[in-house]
């Protein structure tokens, strides 16, 4: 108990004599020991690797999630030591929405098909971006972090000791100026060689440590080679997704100038005027008024022929039948009927088709 009382009692007297010696440092009346110009510059390189440590780790996490109150739940869970539990992103949100509609206005429809292939190819894109956000987490921001909560309190907690140790020395040499008898002054030379011992001692360690941050910038360097191979692999793969995305809506090219043409007729009487197709150098068509050999002859025999239709179609009545690129029909000629349409069959279902639209079979 006794033993207690007096290291209690030593600890304070130390700790005010820091105190008193900081004190007059800061009011000028003191004399403060420097630090060698290397481990000065060590010191600052440190703070400052720590300072833009920190600063690159949170622009980071912002740019891996953008919401606060995400990253706030995240960090909650963190602290808790409880798994986050898994959440759709916004790509997968908006691909579940446009596959959600795609099906409701129709898959057989041009319009439906090209938004359940879109949302098909923005919940690949929501998946790359989890795979992104996880690769840079691991390889990225947890070695930061590891840096900021485990190297950099280590240089601290030394850095603060070597604080104590030069106000004890600074404080011994004042003590061995103030002291007057022999019995005194030699008590606090021996205070003051103990003193600049341990300051010795503690400089060293201090600069051990801090010489390790080369290193902490070698390991930093592949962390973002890493980081940057994850970025280019994400950006890569997104575009390579959307490219697949852009060749298959590219094969049905007229279905925006036939949902705008049926637009158009419905406002002007509801009926539907088929938008005929740019001709292209392989499948040129005939000139406005004329007819082709083949549905001539469909025509003259009434007869039913075979039909491959070159791009999608959506019926603006019911008296029209929806059409899907590549697919075959049968189609016939009606009496009576314009000479722009043929009416198709596909199993039991019945309308008339733009004749634009089809390429008649042998």
């Amino acid at each position: 108990m006794d033993f207690n009382v007096r290291r209690l009692a030593a600890d304070a007297g130390t700790f005010l004599s820091r105190a008193v010696q900081y004190t007059e440092e800061k009011l000028g009346q003191a004399e403060k020991t420097e630090l060698d110009a290397h481990l000065e510059n060590l010191l600052a390189r440190a703070e400052s690797t720590k300072h833009w440590t920190e600063k690159i780790m949170r622009q980071t996490e912002v740019l891996l999630q953008p919401n606060p109150n995400v990253r706030m739940e995240e960090f909650l869970y963190e602290m808790l030591d409880r798994k986050v539990p898994t959440r759709a992103n916004n790509h997968e949100l908006l691909g579940e929405c446009m596959i959600d509609s795609g099906h409701e206005f129709g898959p057989g429809t041009a319009y439906g098909s090209a938004l359940i292939k879109c949302g098909e190819t923005q919940k690949q894109l929501g998946s790359a971006e989890k795979e992104f956000i996880q690769s840079s987490a691991i390889n990225f921001l947890t070695p930061f972090r590891n840096f900021i909560e485990g190297d950099y309190k280590t240089i601290s907690k030394e850095r603060k000791l070597l604080q104590n140790k030069r106000l004890d020395l600074d404080a011994a040499k004042t003590r061995l100026k103030k002291a007057r008898v022999a019995d005194a002054r030699s008590a606090a030379e021996t205070e003051l060689r103990i003193s600049q011992s341990e300051f010795d001692r503690q400089a060293e360690i201090t600069r051990l440590l801090l010489e390790g941050i080369s290193s902490t910038h070698a390991h930093h360097l592949r962390c973002l080679n890493d980081f940057v191979e994850a970025q280019t692999a994400y950006y890569a793969q997104c575009y390579q997704y959307m490219v697949n995305l852009q060749k298959q809506l590219g094969s049905f090219p007229s279905s925006f100038s036939s949902n705008n043409n049926q637009s158009l007729a419905s406002a002007s009487g509801g009926i539907s005027v088929p938008s005929a197709p740019a001709a292209t150098a392989s499948l040129p068509l005939p000139a406005p008024g004329q007819a082709s050999p083949a549905l001539n002859e469909l025509r003259s025999n009434s007869g039913t022929r075979k039909a491959r239709v070159l791009y999608d179609y959506d019926a603006g009545s019911s008296t029209e039948l929806s059409l899907l690129a590549d697919e075959v029909i049968t189609v016939s000629s009606v009496p009576g009927m314009d000479s722009d349409w043929l009416m198709g069959e596909r199993g039991n279902q019945k309308g008339k088709v733009p004749i634009t639209y089809l390429e008649l079979l042998n």
